[in-house]
C-alpha cells in the first residue's frame, strides 16, 4: 500500500469513526440522555453530520 493509498484508508477511517461518534449521540438523546444538554448536543450532531457529509462528497469526488 502506497501512502497515498494509505492516506486515503485513514481518512476513510477517521470519517466512519466521527459518523459512529455522531450516531452514538444522537442514540442517547433520543434516550433522553443529558436534558440540559439536550438543544446544545443536538445542534452539535446536526453540524457535525452536515461536516462529515461534505468531507465525505468532497473525498469521494477527489479520488
Amino acid at each position: 500500500m502506497n501512502s497515498s493509498e494509505r492516506e486515503s484508508f485513514q481518512i476513510e477511517e477517521l470519517i466512519a469513526l466521527l459518523q459512529k461518534d455522531r450516531a452514538w449521540i444522537l442514540e442517547k438523546l433520543d434516550k433522553g440522555c443529558w436534558p440540559e444538554l439536550r438543544v446544545d448536543l443536538a445542534a452539535l450532531e446536526r453540524e457535525l453530520g452536515q461536516l462529515l457529509s461534505l468531507v465525505e462528497k468532497q473525498f469521494l469526488d477527489n479520488q
